[in-house]
């Protein structure tokens, strides 16, 4: 999984120049049509009940982390299009992405569909 340049930047500054970086209280995951990239871009999922989800995570072992319960998003009122990855930022709307990826097989979500990410399958891993 890799971090966007904001979170690097946050990191660096926080570990070597003493510059303080607030973790968000609480993180949620976003899915994408069109894959993210270090910047931020993408295109995320919009309309047809789409929401970002808040999600929990394990403690590191020792390189990763994982959802700690299922991540369920809303039931699709309208075709969502094809989720080809996903990310984690630190508000339910516009903020920062920290983390993105791809998925190992896309899934196209068309009305009445329900995207989840079981328990433990949400993986955030530190290279």
């Amino acid at each position: 999984m890799s971090k966007t340049n904001y979170l690097e930047t946050q990191l660096l500054n926080h570990a070597l120049r003493n510059t303080p970086y607030s973790a968000p209280t609480t993180v949620y995951a976003a899915l994408f049509t069109s894959a993210p990239d270090d910047t931020g871009a993408g295109t995320e999922v919009a309309g047809g009940s789409y929401a970002r989800q808040t999600v929990t995570f394990t403690a590191p072992a020792p390189d990763s982390i994982s959802n700690t319960a299922d991540v369920t998003f809303p039931v699709a009122s309208a075709d969502w299009g094809t989720i080809v990855a996903f990310a984690i930022f630190d508000a339910a709307s516009a903020g920062n992405m920290m983390y993105y990826a791809n998925l190992t097989a896309s899934r196209t979500i068309l009305t009445s569909d329900q995207f989840r990410f079981p328990l433990g399958q949400l993986i955030v891993t530190e290279d």
